[in-house]
């Protein structure tokens, strides 16, 4: 899957150049045209015989990561977040630092030191450092003030039907799209990857406002829900249970008539399918949706694990189902006439 290289390719917001790059290269035999713009956003486009509707399709490059902010004296680095990271899941793990993809790791005292008031509590995140085992700052090489650093994660097969891997938020959105571009539409379809999703959905705000299409179809890798709480509410997405749908989430409200179009096809095709429950996070949608004269949003997503931490997983079924899904959406979008 090119979603097994794209996981391992680094790109936190306003770092994407990597996996532009990685798409481009994928992408460029199946479009008839490609372009980036100035914030970085790659836009490319597929000619249909027909003139409407304008579909588009987004997923966004950017993932979570840290950003270099300084050299200690002693030997570490500071450094702060990109994106939404929870401290808890960060202690101790090793990272690539920079474009020379240096190894370090986020120190933590080690349990046998620790005070007694110390054992139940949770490091604040501006008392965690980086060591790269540099005795002073003086032996700190080939790392600079405003480098990015990454989870050192690999993709790989848990079993044939688990993937895991870090950045499935939103890598699986950019795999789905380099899928779905194989195939042949009637229709002019736009297949755009934006930047800086992480840190305000920057990249889609431009987006929404320059290809005014008619319907815009969001690929996203989304917080499943099938963890263990406490709580015996109902929670989802499901792991194997089917693509995710959105009614609402904290930055849009899904298009009502799109939404049920989606549903029919799924129930005509039987592909199983989750409605994502609470309507918590946001993505690109939230502002293509109120962009221009506004436009038509769905959001279709692959339930991931433990998303925006050091590794995800991610099932495969679910992957597939996704894909099909939204090809048979974006074909029978292709028999409405546009605004």
């Amino acid at each position: 899957m090119l979603l097994t290289k794209l996981s391992n390719l680094d790109g936190a917001s306003g770092d994407e150049g990597d996996v532009r790059n990685f798409i481009r290269e994928n992408i460029k035999n199946y479009v008839n045209t490609i372009e980036v713009d100035s914030l970085g956003n790659l836009i490319c486009f597929k000619k249909g015989s027909k003139n409407r509707p304008v579909i588009l399709i987004a997923a966004h490059m950017d993932e979570v990561g840290f950003m270099i902010t300084g050299k200690k004296q002693d030997g570490t680095l500071k450094f702060s977040k990109v994106g939404g990271i929870d401290t808890r899941v960060i202690l101790a793990k090793t990272l690539r630092i920079g474009k020379k993809k240096i190894k370090g790791v986020i120190g933590i005292k080690p349990v046998h030191l620790l005070e007694r008031e110390e054992a139940d509590k949770i490091p604040k995140f501006e008392e965690l450092y980086i060591d790269i085992g540099a005795k002073s700052n003086k032996d700190i090489k080939d790392i600079e003030i405003g480098d990015f650093a990454y989870f050192d994660t690999t993709c790989e097969k848990m079993s044939p039907k688990i993937l895991k891997g870090k950045a499935f938020d939103d890598r699986i959105g950019c795999s789905l799209i380099l899928d779905i571009v194989k195939e042949r539409f009637n229709f002019p379809l736009f297949a755009v990857f934006t930047v800086q999703e992480e840190i305000g959905l920057r990249g889609a705000r431009v987006i929404g406002n320059r290809i005014k299409p008619d319907y815009a179809i969001i690929l996203e890798g989304t917080a499943a829900g099938d963890f263990p709480t406490k709580y015996e509410t109902a929670r989802s997405p499901i792991l194997g249970e089917g693509p995710t749908l959105t009614v609402v989430d904290r930055s849009m409200i899904a298009d009502r008539d799109l939404l049920q179009r989606i549903i029919r096809i799924a129930k005509k095709t039987s592909i199983p399918y989750q409605i994502k429950q609470p309507g918590i996070g946001g993505t690109d949608a939230g502002r293509i949706q109120i962009s221009q004269r506004g436009v038509k949003c769905g959001v279709i997503s692959v339930p991931s694990r433990y998303i925006h931490s050091p590794v995800s997983l991610m099932s495969v079924k679910d992957y597939k189902n996704t894909l099909r899904l939204s090809v048979l959406v974006l074909k029978d979008l292709s028999k409405m006439e546009g605004k």
